[in-house]
């Protein structure tokens, strides 16, 4: 069987994770949440980042003991189940396409932005001309993937840095009157199942560390590297998105953030423009153009690699194992991978992909919760507490998203589970 070369160290890992993490959900969901839960949203990114850290340490803990591509469809495998390794696998590209998809019209719609041009018709087409850009970058190899993905980072960092140090005279003299009543939204006073819902779509934000474990086969020294980085890509960002929900609450309110989300699908950008510091709204439109690019980029080359995984295992066509001459590439996994995300984006709302995205990576990293439980004592890192927390945060999301998103989840997973069977089939014939 042909294995892929360990070329990414702990910096290049945890700035995989940074550009996993920091796109969609600092320059998309936080919109998206805010027009859900209000002022309130700052509770749910203090209420994901828990059930984040929790599933981050499961993971860590899971790729350190089997560093191997494939996340937690391989660890399902081992320590699960066969059915319940391959519903991992599957939650992991049903939920991690939409969310590529969502970054796709993210990028596309600050980027039409940023040149005056209203999105329109022309949303859908430039989120397709990124993903086909990216694809070709990730066809090139990981080596240069990791350095293309350094560089995104920096500016995205920088920029969200900007963003939040120009928002503060703003937030001082709103005095709080944006933040009150803090919780309700545009309809009135909020409830459990609202701020619980914000919270699943902000944890979905957070799930880029998930992509250190996917990469578990490329990572030098896993067992050392994966945990550290995981642990601190997640520190990184939970205090950055705090900042960052917060600057953008206190300076012009959740109702501003909600109607540019829904109406632009590019919220900061418009509360840059808002806060009135010359220049801003350009550099958060480069920095959020940025970061889309790398989740696209770094999704692209997780999603892959569990593609690949399971076409090792045969639960996809087997050709999609197969590695191109400098081992470094799973070429077929790329291309298919590419056309599910383009496939999705034509649906051209980003609250509709990020909503179903949110369900059913929660679903996988249950399942990613379920199986750390089963790790033997000497290869425990962190305490089983930890991985039971998370499992009961990740099915109580799940619960509380919209009727209509969980329908659809579920049906999914169970045509998921028809294919598997089906697929068992045929290899004993």
């Amino acid at each position: 069987m042909q294995t892929l070369r360990r070329e990414v160290r702990l910096g290049g890992a945890v700035m995989m994770g940074l550009g996993s993490i920091v796109g969609t959900g600092v320059f998309v969901s936080i919109g998206i949440a805010a027009g859900i839960a209000g002022p309130a949203l700052l509770v749910g990114i203090v209420l994901a980042a828990l059930v984040a850290g929790a599933n981050g340490m499961s993971s860590a803990q899971l790729a350190a003991n089997h560093p191997v591509s494939g996340g937690t469809y391989e660890y399902g495998y081992r320590f699960l189940s066969p059915v319940l390794g391959f519903t991992a696998g599957w939650m992991f590209l049903v939920a991690k396409s939409a969310s590529a998809a969502t970054a796709a019209l993210g990028f596309s719609g600050y980027l039409l932005e940023a040149i005056g041009l209203a999105p329109g018709g022309l949303l859908v087409p430039v989120a397709l001309a990124a993903i086909l850009v990216l694809a070709v970058v990730v066809l090139t190899g990981i080596r240069r993937s990791s350095i293309t993905n350094i560089i995104i980072v920096s500016v995205t960092l920088l920029t969200l840095l900007a963003f939040i140090v120009t928002s503060v005279p703003a937030v001082v003299s709103e005095r709080g009157a944006t933040l009150s009543p803090f919780f309700a939204n545009a309809d009135g006073p909020i409830g459990l199942r609202e701020l619980l819902f914000a919270s699943a779509l902000l944890f979905v934000a957070y799930t880029g560390y998930g992509r250190i474990a996917t990469l578990g086969e490329e990572v030098t020294d896993p067992r050392r590297t994966i945990p550290r980085a995981i642990v601190t890509t997640l520190i990184v960002t939970m205090i950055l998105y705090v900042l960052v929900g917060a600057a953008g609450v206190g300076s012009v309110g959740a109702g501003v953030l909600s109607e540019a989300a829904e109406t632009q699908a590019a919220p900061l950008e418009v509360a840059a423009r808002r806060v009135g510091v010359p220049g801003m709204p350009l550099v958060v439109t480069v920095g959020a153009v940025t970061a889309m690019l790398g989740v696209l980029l770094n999704l692209l080359l997780g999603l892959s690699r569990v593609l690949l995984a399971m076409g090792r295992r045969m639960d996809m066509p087997a050709f999609f194992a197969r590695l191109d001459r400098t081992g470094t590439t799973p070429t077929a996994a790329v291309v298919a991978v590419a056309v599910l995300i383009g496939g999705l984006a034509l649906i051209g709302d980003v609250r509709t992909t990020w909503s179903f995205s949110a369900f059913t990576v929660l679903i996988y990293y249950a399942i990613t919760n379920l199986a750390a439980l089963f790790i033997p004592p000497d290869g425990r890192i962190f305490p089983k507490w930890i991985s039971v927390a998370g499992l009961i945060g990740c099915v109580s999301l799940a619960a509380f998203v919209e009727p209509r998103v969980l329908a659809v989840g579920l049906a999914v997973i169970a045509l998921g589970i028809v294919w598997h069977l089906v697929a068992a089939r045929l290899r004993e014939r």
